[in-house]
């Protein structure tokens, strides 16, 4: 008699215990954006004559330029990134081809 109500004990005990999982309903779509905004080197000497021009203008020319890259928007607009240098200070420059600071 001990073993049944035992055993019926433990079986409740084991009811009580399950866990109920279920299938997600609703699930959860997760969407990402490529950034298509493309980064190309260029060497200092090969930067067009506008942008080299502007790097030497007057409150540009105080500032080191240490890399330039070439960036090509998702609209196909580009520019040119000019990486500069002065003493501990670092900063980057975008320039058109025309040789326009842009802000």
């Amino acid at each position: 008699m001990k073993k049944i109500i035992l055993s019926a004990a433990f079986l409740a005990l084991a009811g009580l215990t399950t866990v109920k999982a279920s299938d997600i309903k609703n699930p959860v779509r997760v969407a990402v954006q490529q950034d298509s905004v493309t980064k190309a080197p260029v060497e200092l000497k090969d930067l067009p004559e506008p942008v080299q021009k502007t790097l030497q203008s007057e409150p540009v020319k105080a500032w080191t330029p240490t890399a330039a890259f070439l960036v090509t928007n998702p609209d196909k607009s580009t520019y040119y990134q000019v990486d500069v240098k002065k003493e501990t200070e670092t900063g980057s420059l975008k320039i058109d081809k025309d040789g326009k600071i842009i802000q």
